[in-house]
């Protein structure tokens, strides 16, 4: 081998690549968000619970375009927050705590999340309320398997976990930012305060007593169906409503007092006039008041009777064909005139979630369709899903999102439906439909369609009329996969990352839940 001469020159180093390897999705989608956020996008934080014992967290970027119902299902973008099994068996139910007031600077911009399980344990967990913000210098992108990008939020965090229930939590609810109230199948509601997280007081309900024993029931001797199935807090922060298991009724708390109020009987005219025929449990399955507090609806099976202030039923819900439904939420809308009016919504077992008014209702003439009752049925305005969408999974949960007004227009409000199936559907509607359905509405007299009853107790001839099919409303944004069969759901929008958060002590929130006080502690316990 020649040895090399002495001014002969090295060769030069390759030039650098001109072009940059493409960025895998996770990266890629970082990117994206950050321009959805300059672009004045809307962040939605989604939190479902599943059999699975998986919490399962989702934030859905929308751009203002696909907001307003120009753009398609592929302009939201999904990201992964935090997937992780919370528990050790099937989480019934979920609670956040309500959203910090924008005018009030003192309150912290974190939100406490609660997570109810079969295993008799509440988990909570602080959760952000403001957007991610997103350098793509020190972005990391996380491996992962999905097609989903995965953004960890750093000030989400874990706090630990409740254990005063010795039964299966049924319902969770913060009436304040400083109070949780849990309800459990040991047939109690207990009142949590969240500085500290002391139990001020504990709401025991009486247990039923057992009537006869079913044929190949597996439960031991003595035991009987037992447990408050759902609650709901009068806007007033004074009253409460539950309904509970192997009862017939409904009962009515004194939340200043905790001691009950009053019970209130379902007669055999409303099971039956809702499907519960004499083989059903004829138990409440849900309750929830209006926002203005004069009427409340009480849900079953297969159907729902809303009740006023004076505990009258007003009107039934009956799905038309009928299903099971699975979730009942009020919608407080607007009207042109500055006043509120709420439409009851109902998620079904066939994949829809139908809008009733409950102001007006029909008489007693779909004797062919669901049964006779002189209680008059809610007219149905319109529905999201069903057949007509291909969406015919049953929808366990959902979370209406109201309107927003964004540089002197109203955007759409935005529905968020949870399948157990596992998929998540955001559905878009304009507030200005939902107004002026409720306009038409409120132009006809109250119940002016209901069927009457003679003096003889029969009931009157009623015209029949078809009933027409109910119009779709809104349009889909955008489905997400989880893969785990889901059992509850909740959502909010996310503040914008650039109001500057204040760093303050929880126990500072303001405290607007003025029910039992830590003086009535030692008195109810």
């Amino acid at each position: 081998m020649g040895k090399r001469k002495r001014g002969a020159t090295e060769k030069e180093p390759l030039p650098p690549l001109t072009h940059k390897p493409a960025a895998i999705g996770p990266q890629s989608s970082i990117t994206d968000q950050k321009r959805l956020q300059q672009n004045g996008s809307t962040t939605i934080q989604i939190i479902v619970g599943s059999y699975d014992r998986v919490l399962h967290g989702v934030t859905a970027t929308i751009p203002e375009a696909t907001e307003n119902g120009g753009g398609s299902s592929l302009d939201v973008h999904f990201a992964d927050t935090f997937l992780f099994n919370a528990h050790t068996s099937a989480i019934r139910c979920l609670a956040i705590s309500p959203l910090p007031s924008s005018e009030d600077p003192s309150q912290s911009h974190k939100l406490i999340l609660a997570s109810g399980s079969t295993d008799e344990r509440i988990n909570l967990y602080h959760i952000s309320a403001t957007a991610p913000t997103f350098d793509v210098k020190k972005a990391v992108s996380l491996p992962t398997l999905g097609k989903t990008p995965v953004t960890e939020n750093p000030k989400n965090r874990e706090l630990g976990s409740l254990l005063h229930h010795s039964s299966s939590i049924t319902a969770l609810y913060f009436p304040s930012r400083s109070k949780l109230l849990s309800a459990a199948e040991d047939n109690t509601v207990a009142i949590s305060r969240t500085r500290d997280w002391t139990v001020l007081s504990t709401i025991k309900a009486p247990i039923p007593k057992a009537i006869g024993r079913p044929s190949g029931d597996t439960a031991p001797l003595g035991g009987t169906p037992a447990g408050v199935n759902d609650f709901a807090v009068h806007p007033s922060m004074k009253l409460m409503i539950s309904v509970g298991k192997g009862e017939k009724c409904m009962r009515l708390w004194n939340l200043v007092t905790g001691k009950k109020a009053g019970v209130l009987t379902f007669e055999r005219e409303i099971l039956q006039g809702i499907g519960e025929g004499r083989w059903a449990s004829g138990e409440g399955r849900k309750v929830e008041w209006n926002s203005n507090g004069d009427e409340f609806v009480v849900g079953f099976e297969r159907g729902a009777v809303v009740f006023g202030m004076d505990s009258k039923p007003k009107c039934r819900v009956m799905p038309v064909p009928m299903t099971r439904i699975h979730q009942i939420h009020y919608v407080p809308m607007k009207q042109h005139d500055g006043q509120t009016s709420d439409l009851l919504a109902v998620s079904t077992e066939d994949g829809r979630v139908i809008f009733y008014s409950t102001s007006v209702a029909q008489g007693a003439d779909q004797a062919a369709v669901v049964p006779i009752s002189p209680i008059s049925t809610c007219v149905p305005l319109g529905q999201l899903g069903g057949k007509d969408t291909e969406s015919t999974a049953r929808v366990k949960d959902f979370e209406f999102l109201a309107p927003t007004t964004v540089k002197g227009t109203e955007t759409s409000g935005m529905v968020v439906t949870a399948s157990s199936d596992g998929s998540i559907r955001i559905w878009s509607i304009r507030g200005l439909e939902l107004s002026e359905k409720l306009q038409a509405t409120s132009g006809t007299s109250d119940h002016s369609h209901s069927g009457k009853q003679n003096t003889n107790g029969e009931q009157n001839d009623v015209k029949s009329l078809p009933i027409p099919p109910i119009p779709q409303w809104g349009t889909l944004l955008g489905t997400h996969e989880t893969g785990n069969r889901i059992t509850c759901l909740k959502a909010f929008i996310m503040l914008s990352p650039s109001i500057p958060p204040v760093a303050v002590a929880e126990h500072k929130d303001g405290d607007a839940f003025e029910g039992i006080s830590d003086s009535d502690k030692d008195n109810n316990n």
